[in-house]
């Protein structure tokens, strides 16, 4: 009798304190069992250090999720999608995570109801329309690999962006409006995608806009025409819609425009998908490609007095027949930076090749999140690694371009295609040749890759460069503008209040539209907050945007053109709340 009596006071003991907890926990639970049973165990993360690194940022942001999800098919995709609605959740639309506001991971841990990050990774197809002239993509697929599939038909992707060597999704980049180097096609953009959002009652619905017949009616009926691959010519409709930002180098010409030529707020460049920064559950897109120049030459120009790349630019948009196909600048402080710890991922690009990166920046993380839970250790510790092993190749750089980074201090990167080779090569011939303050280097063609490469590794250099120096610096302070196309101060001259805390300042970008990288390192014990918010108003008062072509994710604060949008798209707040510095709480307009 004692030990029944006994075993019953423990029972009604463990229901009054552990019954609670359980209550609690079983939806989460359910919800896990659920998500796994449709991607099955290999597909589903739970563990803290095995979701750190999907709960990251590419260079900062983290926060808290219950689970990472991979389908593998659209059907299991929609299937994820509708578990997580049903239980309330908030979802995290994820690619490649190659991101640099924050804006496809969690932020923070006080989100009001449970984290599910849906990674589209493993969901790939790019589909041929009209012999190569348009392409379909589901969420998985990427740039890189849209690039080997259109060299069959000698076709090239609607945008080359930064990131397409580290395996940047198409999807990820229509997204985020990402604007990329390409002069002649502007930001990533279409009007015609197939995608899911929850509508006001709360209630998953799939929206199709591909303008293709014959697809089906209902998603299973969808999903299976598309996973068949097959897409009769005839089939293709709404050809009048926009498939890329075809109208870009008309606005990119206009010198006199009261806005810049590209930013993420731009109303006229948000539609379903474009610009949604995961907002919503896009499945498919339809984009333009383009025909591959028959022959390309890299001018590499440096100048000490900034106003001769002004004339120069000036005189291109206006006269040229033939645009670049891009134009980079960099000063001398990025290139020397980007020469010295950004070596690794020029080298690993250059040796490794683009499909192994993703996966080595995936061990890489995962590594700096266990290494930085040692209390003793210092943060970042793969980061030194890289950046020691890195030091022991030689020079990677061509002998003429390091001879031109000790004579100039700014830098444009000019390629120009076909009949624009000549018409460069007259300009530059004719204003250029006798002035002993500019120079121009046609490249050959290792000259060329290592310098496009070189500017691409510029990207992550202030991080590694803060990273190296984190006892006597502040994180990195990166802000992505687009000034006016008017705009002949683009040079910043910063005043002695932000001045006097900077450890390091690096200016490169998209010289063409006016769009620049500034990287801001500041001296430890600065307040960044403040700076930023100086920095902010001095842009304000020049007329620029921004973010130019990053998206606000977790660190800009969204136009209110923008937050409409989002609304509009996402009325229970459901996907990514709290992007743009918007609430992260369930809408109240939910009925």
């Amino acid at each position: 009798m004692g030990a029944s009596h006994s075993q019953a006071n423990f029972l009604l003991f463990a229901k009054i304190i552990w019954l609670p907890q359980i209550i609690s926990m079983t939806p989460k639970t359910n919800l896990v069992n659920e998500l796994c049973n449709v991607v099955g165990k290999r597909n589903l993360l739970t563990k803290e250090w095995k979701t750190a690194y999907y709960r990251s940022g590419f260079r900062s942001g983290f926060g808290s999720a219950i689970a990472v999800v991979f389908p593998t098919t659209l059907q299991e995709y929609w299937r994820v999608l509708q578990y997580c609605v049903d239980a309330g959740c908030v979802i995290i639309m994820q690619g490649t995570k190659t991101g640099l506001t924050e804006g496809s991971c969690p932020s923070g841990f006080d989100y009001d109801r449970d984290v599910v990050i849906i990674n589209t990774s493993k969901i790939k197809k790019i589909i041929l329309l009209d012999g190569g002239k348009q392409i379909l993509a589901l969420p998985g697929s990427t740039l890189h690999e849209l690039e080997q599939v259109l060299k069959s038909v000698n076709r090239v992707p609607h945008s080359v962006i930064g990131s397409t060597s580290i395996g940047a999704t198409i999807v990820g980049g229509i997204a985020n409006n990402a604007g990329g180097a390409l002069c002649k096609r502007g930001s990533s953009y279409t009007e015609l995608s197939l995608f899911a959002k929850v509508n006001e009652a709360g209630k998953l619905e799939l929206i199709n806009n591909l303008g293709i017949k014959n697809l089906g009616d209902m998603p299973e009926e969808i999903f299976a025409s598309l996973d068949r691959g097959e897409i009769p010519d005839e089939d293709i409709g709404d050809m009048e819609k926009l498939a890329s930002d075809r109208e870009y180098q008309h606005r990119i010409r206009n010198l006199e425009s009261d806005v810049p030529n590209r930013y993420n707020a731009d109303p006229g460049r948000l539609c379903d998908v474009s610009g949604s920064a995961g907002k919503v559950a896009a499945f498919a897109v339809r984009l333009d490609t383009y025909p591959v120049p028959q022959k390309t030459q890299l001018f590499y120009l440096g100048s000490n007095d900034p106003a001769h790349f002004t004339s120069l630019r000036r005189h291109i948009l206006q006269n040229f027949n033939e645009l670049p196909e891009m134009c980079e600048y960099m000063n001398r402080e990025i290139f020397t930076v980007a020469e010295k710890y950004g070596k690794d991922v020029y080298l690993s690009i250059k040796y490794l090749g683009t499909s192994n990166l993703p996966k080595a920046y995936a061990l890489k993380s995962n590594m700096e999140y266990l290494l930085n839970k040692v209390p003793f250790l210092p943060k970042f510790i793969p980061d030194m690694l890289l950046y020691s092993v890195s030091r022991l190749f030689p020079s990677h750089l061509p002998k003429r371009l390091l001879e031109f980074r000790d004579k100039y201090k700014y830098y444009l990167l000019l390629n120009m295609s076909d009949e624009g080779i000549a018409e460069a090569r007259a300009y530059i011939d004719s204003v250029w040749k006798n002035n002993d303050d500019v120079e121009c280097i046609e490249c050959n063609p290792e000259e060329q890759k290592a310098a496009l490469l070189h500017r691409f590794a510029a990207a992550g250099a202030a991080i590694r460069y803060q990273n190296m120096h984190q006892k006597s610096t502040e994180e990195v302070l990166a802000l992505d503008i687009a000034l006016l196309g008017s705009d002949e101060k683009w040079i910043e001259e910063l005043p002695e209040e932000i001045s006097e805390n900077l450890d390091l300042a690096l200016y490169y970008g998209h010289f063409m539209c006016h769009v620049f990288h500034q990287d801001y390192i500041f001296k430890k014990g600065t307040d960044t907050k403040a700076m930023k918010a100086k920095l902010l108003e001095l842009l304000d008062e020049k007329g620029a945007k921004y973010p130019a072509e990053h998206n606000v994710g977790h660190m800009y604060e969204a136009e209110q053109t923008l937050k409409n949008f989002y609304e509009e798209l996402d009325p229970t707040n459901t996907f990514n709340p709290g992007i743009g510095m918007t609430s992260k709480g369930r809408s109240k307009r939910i009925t």
